[in-house]
């Protein structure tokens, strides 16, 4: 099928069964809703829908900066689904994620259908159509947007703050451990010393007597070898002149004997220095038993293993003095950001308040031409103690549809038919206020009478003078006051029912429109009838 829809009021009319529902389920895919299998008409071939968009006008040129797309004022939207229900989308043959489509739809057309009037109970429709009137859309979206901002801070903070409350748990402990090691002497090769200091403290006794003994047989007592080397070095002294080798005899000997002899005064020194002392080695066994107590208890092996753990717990402390410092610095940005949103929400507030005498007005206006003269409709604003999501306001609408009747949220009071007929004002007035170049209206009139469904005709006529309106209807009175009309239509094509849609001409226009005011074949009064709806 393909369609073309011409500006201003198009109607569209057929036998319920025709396929009305199929043309909206096709547009419903390719601004995208969800898609499956049942979609396919042939499950052995692909699914394509596109539909085409004039933007002049609109100011949509960020959209495509921020989606890194390349502007045109014509958009065409496509939406191909698979014979396995896979659906993939395109925006000027580009393909674009789901949500990009469905973003940009929101800008280009509104499809209200029959059960969008449960949107008026919903908060952030009621809020959208006060803002719109007001002209506080664009205030409201930053608002957001700051709101947003300060929402993601107040998490960041919290997060922060479970930490500190954590750190402090551990910052006693890890602090601790710290000292512990900080106290202790860890370098490498530590540990080797304080074995070997604890070993010669404890053997001192046998270390100084050993000592003694050396230095003794070197040089004490009436034998020993210092004495023996100089009988030997004298007789060679007495050889030296006989030749250069007994000569080099004796310069070994008395090397040896020098040698020997300073060894000896060593020996002597070291035995002196020797001396068993106990409060020493308790110093030295004490700091052995700390090094091997740390390295067991980190779970290490070297010394420079603990002086990474210690490496580790220290930047652990560091952490700690960030995460205070990171609270602070988050918290001047949130109550900066609180500002700012206390600002915006308070300037909604007064906006918000100034518009709503006007908005009532006009509601009941037009509600008066919808024949609900004894209908009432009010917008009620409190106040919030906090911020929230729509800034400090709480917004009600308020409905009476008779006389004597309490005004009340609209779920309570009002009936299905009262509640279609009071979006489709909120529509009406909202056309001449929000950038929207097409809206869908699917039975706009079910279940009013035909004096009503003439009125709501009119309303429509006259959005059509400032956007492209498409109403499907059943009710003449409705279909006679369109621009153009469209006929949807079914025939039977061999083994399988196929639906169609055409433009009518004039004369097919009151012969369609004679059918929907008679049964069966269209009287002469039913035709006559129809060109009266016709040119009124």
């Amino acid at each position: 099928m393909d369609v073309s829809f011409p500006g201003k009021l198009s109607v569209i009319t057929g036998e319920t069964g025709a396929g009305k529902s199929i043309f909206l389920e096709a547009l419903g895919l390719v601004l995208g809703n969800r898609a499956d299998l049942a979609a396919l008409q042939n499950k052995n071939k692909k699914c394509i829908i596109e539909a085409e968009f004039d933007t002049k006008g609109l100011e949509l040129k960020s959209f495509f900066e921020e989606n890194d797309l390349d502007f045109e004022t014509t958009v065409l939207l496509r939406r191909e689904i698979s014979t396995e229900g896979k659906s993939r989308s395109f925006l000027n043959d580009t393909p674009v994620g789901l949500n990009s489509l469905k973003l940009l739809s929101e800008k280009l057309i509104d499809i209200h259908s029959q059960h969008q009037t449960l949107l008026l109970n919903q908060t952030n429709f009621q809020l959208e159509v006060l803002d719109a009137f007001a002209g506080s859309l664009n205030d409201f979206k930053e608002y957001r947007i700051e709101f947003g901002r300060l929402n993601k801070l107040n998490t960041v903070l919290k997060n922060l703050l479970e930490q500190e409350t954590q750190a402090k748990k551990e910052l006693d402990y890890f602090q601790f451990l710290f000292n512990e090691l900080e106290e202790t002497e860890i370098k490498t090769g530590a540990l080797k010393t304080l074995e070997e200091e604890s070993a010669a403290l404890e053997n001192a006794e046998t270390i100084k007597s050993t000592l003694l003994n050396a230095a003794n047989s070197i040089n004490g007592g009436e034998e020993n070898v210092l004495k023996a080397l100089a009988i030997a070095k004298q007789n060679l002294q007495a050889l030296s002149k006989y030749g250069k080798n007994y000569s080099e005899f004796f310069e070994r000997i008395n090397s040896a004997y020098i040698e020997l002899k300073d060894l000896a005064a060593e020996l002597e020194d070291a035995e002196t220095e020797v001396s068993f002392d106990s409060v020493k080695l308790n110093e030295v066994n004490a700091k052995l038993d700390k090094l091997n107590r740390l390295l067991k208890k980190h779970n290490v092996n070297t010394e420079e293993d603990l002086l990474n753990v210690k490496t580790e717990i220290e930047n652990k402390l560091t952490q700690f003095e960030s995460i205070e410092k990171d609270i602070n610095e988050t918290q001047k940005q949130i109550d900066k950001l609180n500002t700012v949103c206390i600002k915006i929400a308070k300037k909604l507030t007064d906006t918000r308040t100034k518009a709503i005498a006007d908005i009532e007005k006009q509601v009941k206006e037009v509600l008066s031409d919808l024949s609900m003269q004894n209908a009432n409709f009010k917008i009620d604003i409190g106040q919030t103690k906090e911020l929230t999501a729509n800034g400090f306001d709480q917004v009600k609408f308020l409905f009476s549809a008779n006389k004597g009747v309490a005004l009340s949220e609209l779920h309570k009071v009002a009936s299905g038919g009262e509640l279609s007929r009071l979006m489709l004002c909120l529509k009406a007035l909202l056309a001449s206020k929000k950038q929207l170049p097409t809206i869908i209206f699917d039975e706009i009139d079910t279940g009013v009478s035909g004096d009503v469904a003439d009125k709501i005709g009119t309303i429509l006529l006259k959005m059509g003078n400032t956007m492209q309106v498409v109403t499907i209807t059943h009710l003449p009175q409705m279909a006679s006051k369109g621009n153009h009309h469209l006929f949807v239509y079914k025939n039977d094509e061999a083994d399988k029912t196929v639906s169609h849609i055409k433009q009518l001409n004039k004369e097919e226009r009151i012969t369609e429109i004679a059918k929907m005011l008679s049964t069966g074949n269209p009287t002469q009064s039913a035709l006559k009838n129809a060109k009266e709806l016709l040119n009124a």
